[in-house]
């Protein structure tokens, strides 16, 4: 009998960190920065990402991926990220336009 459910959320950094396969789900759970977000589905783009986490507009921020064992790899815009590929622990995301003063 299959445990889960449609409820299950899927914690993409904890399973990343412990080494194991990332199943496929309805929902996951990812962190970009210090904000944890629930995503519906195994793949979203990165505007999607960004979108979710608050950075508006997201044309305005780069997107990194944290992958296990520190390597960083780019995230553009338009890239659909397969949330099972293994290695994924969490995004990072970076303001494009470093301005003083601006609210």
């Amino acid at each position: 009998m299959n445990s889960e459910s449609k409820d299950d959320v899927i914690d993409l950094e904890a399973h990343c960190k412990a080494g194991k396969k990332v199943p496929h789900a309805a929902r996951y759970r990812i962190r970009v920065d210090k904000t944890v977000l629930i995503v519906d589905g195994p793949t979203i783009t990165g505007h999607e990402i960004l979108e979710k986490a608050g950075r508006i507009p997201p044309e305005r921020y780069r997107l990194d991926q944290k992958l296990r064992g520190g390597e960083t790899k780019k995230i553009e815009l338009t890239d659909v990220v397969d949330l099972t590929t293994p290695g994924i622990e969490r995004f990072m995301s970076i303001p494009l336009d470093q301005t003083e003063g601006e609210v």
